[in-house]
């Protein structure tokens, strides 16, 4: 894996070269229409930022020259240096250094930027007006000049998404040709199958690894957030990152940054008090807050942590009983994780004032849709008086997904596993019916258990959960699948493997239908409906 340096570094050498290229090109038509303002105001900005990022990332030589040239620039701008002749060369040789020290960044034996030419920027900078400019003798613009490219481009991240499609294409014809393979017992046919898997592997691994960006391009952006927030909040909050280095695509990356912006404006703006009030509690006067990524095999877990007030989880359970969400009875006996679920509900609050930063409609319930899109995971655990900590397990790529299989009623499905804790084995006698649906003691935990095929074939009017007489034998496989704090037993009829698939959105009028997140199709040539977790999860919430 690429340092976080390194990666840094090669950003800053592919924008960079693109600034000189567009300078070069920018510089030729001020040379056409020296009076175009709009012209010079792009010059200008690209030297500036040159300058900047060239500082910021310690080459302390292109910082320099390119400072030199914007002085200059910004002399053309304001009227008190003509582009004269003698001018454009320097400007155009000192545009030319740019180059050459951008593009021999890594080579120790190149030498120092030419004295000559530096002395004469300096005279053009130091110059107040082009009447006073005594230019040294200048080495006129040599048109013989070897051109060179880059190493590094820039792709549009819609190529990257097509051909990522495509891949996922090519991988399951790739399944299809080796269970034929096998079928037909052909050694030249599985040699080249073999072979056709180990080249497809490679070449989706590739595709993914392009994608993917450093977490610190965003996580970076969030100290001066944090400061501004609590600055406009009357508050001190310190932010302590980790983990800028692990890497994610950078769709992903995209979807999540509002949410994750979100999130630290709520634990800044309802999490951690000001800082009278902490002094009362004992604790620091400064908040903090803690946001870390780091990798857990084919997921990435960003975790979100403050010490501030906590939840105050009789307050959430009276929201939901006010607003009709769950009876008074159900919310007195509901346990505090499942409680915790309600704050993702869709206009749920426990906000008393509208503030610059929070309180403006939007809930956590716009965080989760955004996760769920992407096939991930929030989850929240907080302790009153001590603080929250919310924790995102998001998916390394959108289009390849890893799934579990199994059947019912002869037909194949797919749960994704992300959203799989557990597979269990249960003698039928270990389901209890409790009005109508069947609960199971599990690892210490009362879950609720659903059988697949009532659930997806009866009728609502004729669905009752709970009567063990439809079950199949009498051990009972189970598929224990986690969503928003809740937590769910699926039984099935028969289990079979875990499979990195592809998954393709149903074709209407099939995608309206909730319980199914899409289809993919196996090697066998059987198509194979990728249940929809979240949406079963709130089915079953909906009904208790």
């Amino acid at each position: 894996m690429k340092s976080r340096e390194q990666e840094y570094k090669e950003i800053f050498i592919a924008e960079a070269l693109e600034y000189y290229d567009a300078l070069n090109r920018h510089i030729s038509e001020l040379e056409r229409k020296p009076q175009d303002d709009q012209v010079l105001a792009e010059i200008f900005r690209l030297l500036h930022n040159l300058k900047a990022n060239a500082k910021a990332i310690g080459y302390l030589q292109i910082s320099d020259v390119s400072h030199k040239l914007e002085t200059a620039f910004s002399l053309i701008r304001n009227k008190e240096l003509n582009f004269s002749d003698e001018v454009v060369t320097v400007l155009f040789d000192g545009i030319d250094l740019l180059g050459d020290l951008i593009n021999n960044i890594d080579n120790d034996s190149f030498g120092e930027a030419d004295p000559v030419l530096l002395r004469n920027l300096d005279i053009i900078v130091d110059s107040l007006s082009d009447s006073t400019i005594e230019l040294a003798k200048v080495q006129k613009y040599n048109t013989s000049r070897n051109l060179s490219l880059s190493d590094l481009i820039y792709i549009q991240i819609k190529k990257l998404d097509h051909l990522l499609n495509l891949v996922g294409e090519l991988m399951i014809d790739r399944d299809r040709i080796l269970s034929i393979s096998r079928e037909l017992e052909n050694d030249d046919l599985k040699s080249v199958s073999s072979h056709l898997y180990r080249i497809t592997e490679e070449l989706q691994y590739s595709v993914m690894d392009a994608r993917l960006v450093a977490i610190g391009s965003l996580f970076n952006k969030f100290p001066r957030i944090v400061r501004d927030i609590a600055v406009a909040e009357k508050k001190e909050v310190n932010i302590e990152l980790s983990g800028q280095d692990i890497q994610i695509d950078r769709n992903i990356l995209q979807i999540i940054t509002d949410s994750l912006l979100h999130l630290v404006r709520n634990a800044i703006t309802h999490g951690i008090e000001k800082p009278e009030e902490r002094i009362k509690k004992e604790k620091p006067r400064e908040g903090q807050i803690s946001l870390t990524a780091r990798s857990d095999r084919d997921n990435v877990i960003i975790r979100l942590t403050d010490d501030g007030k906590g939840i105050d989880l009789k307050q959430v359970k009276k929201a939901a009983v006010d607003r009709h969400l769950l009876s008074a009875a159900v919310a007195n006996e509901l346990p505090d994780i499942e409680a915790l679920s309600f704050l993702f509900e869709p206009g749920f609050s426990l906000a008393k004032e509208v503030t610059e930063f929070s309180g403006r409609g939007v809930g956590l319930d716009v965080v989760k849709n955004a996760i769920d899109s992407i096939g991930g995971r929030i989850s929240v655990d907080s302790v009153k008086g001590k603080g929250t900590t919310l924790t995102l397990q998001l998916p390394t790529s959108i289009a390849v997904k890893g799934a579990l299989l199994f059947e019912v009623d002869e037909i194949f499905y797919a749960i994704p596993l992300m959203h799989t804790e557990s597979v269990v084995s249960l003698d039928k006698d270990e389901l209890h019916e409790v009005g109508d649906v069947l609960v199971a003691n599990i690892k210490g935990e009362t879950i609720t258990v659903a059988y697949l095929h009532e659930l997806l074939n009866a009728k609502e009017t004729a669905m009752r959960l709970g009567d063990k007489t439809k079950l199949k034998g009498q051990v009972q496989d189970i598929i224990i699948v986690s969503y928003n704090n809740r937590k769910l037993g699926l039984i099935v009829d028969k289990l079979y493997r875990q499979q990195d698939i592809v998954v393709k959105p149903l074709s209407k009028p099939l995608d309206k239908i909730d319980l199914y997140g899409g289809v993919t199709l196996l090697g066998t040539g059987k198509v194979c409906l990728v249940l929809d977790v979240p949406a079963i999860t709130r089915y079953f919430t909906n009904r208790r």
